[in-house]
């Protein structure tokens, strides 16, 4: 049978667990699974947070849920995953998306702020990834993992963007995405990766202040930063049947920029 474009892109039935969806991007692409028919469980630290942007996507429709956790804590990932579980059932799509950036020069980076990037942006998924598919994709023999990286993972900074952990990190989280797709593509387990340029938000508030809005969006052949839509298109695609025979792959999202070279 051939279904149509919309059924492919038809989430209804899913169930979808976005990480660091309380608000910017995160929130934007756990709209877009909402409104693509999912029910979704938000969780991020802060419990008025999750209460706004829940309150926000039931307005709009959405069947939605949340719980408070810090992704960086093993204890806390795995009191998340399981009640998630108990409260919906499945977990069909996982959005791994909360991570923390710092800024300092490489020589004078802390390490402890390096092992607090680290511990959220890499081991984090690599914990709700594996308690997930453990007790819920696996068995299923059905899933969709997708992880946040940045355009930061793909290479250096401009001067004057120090990053050198989120960098790492974000370049760990590409090569985590293909390792393990290749890993469970024989559950039918997929697993995609999605670059974000710079996109206005409350982590990237610093940098667009430093560097200035207008010389960042001026490199993206575009001329702009991302917007608050800009990421839906792809989460979907990820995560419906229309991208089912896609996994181990990442796309940068960036108006061009990470294409640019010689300066």
């Amino acid at each position: 049978m051939n279904r149509s474009i919309q059924q492919l892109f038809d989430l209804k039935g899913q169930t979808a667990l976005v990480t660091g969806g309380s608000r910017g991007l995160g929130l934007q692409m756990a709209r877009a699974l909402g409104e693509a028919g999912a029910k979704v469980m938000l969780t991020s630290r802060k419990a008025s947070d999750l209460q706004e942007a829940a309150a926000e996507l039931k307005a709009g429709g959405i069947d939605c849920d949340w719980i408070a956790a810090d992704c960086a804590s093993e204890g806390d990932i795995h009191a998340l995953a399981g009640e998630t579980l108990r409260r919906m059932g499945q977990v069909d799509i996982l959005l791994n998306n909360a991570g923390a950036a710092w800024g300092a020069p490489a020589e004078d980076h802390p390490i402890e702020a390096w092992d607090k990037v680290m511990n959220l942006n890499v081991r984090g998924y690599f914990i709700l990834s594996q308690y997930i598919a453990k007790h819920s994709m696996i068995p299923r023999k059905s899933g969709r993992i997708i992880n946040l990286a940045s355009i930061a993972g793909l290479g250096g900074n401009p001067e004057g963007m120090n990053t050198i952990a989120y960098n790492t990190s974000k370049g760990a989280v590409i090569n985590f995405t293909r390792a393990l797709a290749c890993e469970w593509g024989k559950y039918n387990i997929t697993v995609n990766a999605i670059c974000p340029g710079f996109f206005p938000s409350r982590m990237t508030l610093g940098t667009l202040k430093a560097l200035g809005e207008e010389r960042l969006a001026a490199h993206a052949p575009l001329g702009r930063l991302g917007d608050n839509e800009d990421l839906k298109g792809l989460c979907v695609l990820y995560a419906s049947a229309a991208g089912k025979h896609i996994t181990g792959q990442w796309l940068a999202v960036d108006g061009g920029t990470s294409v640019v070279t010689g300066g």
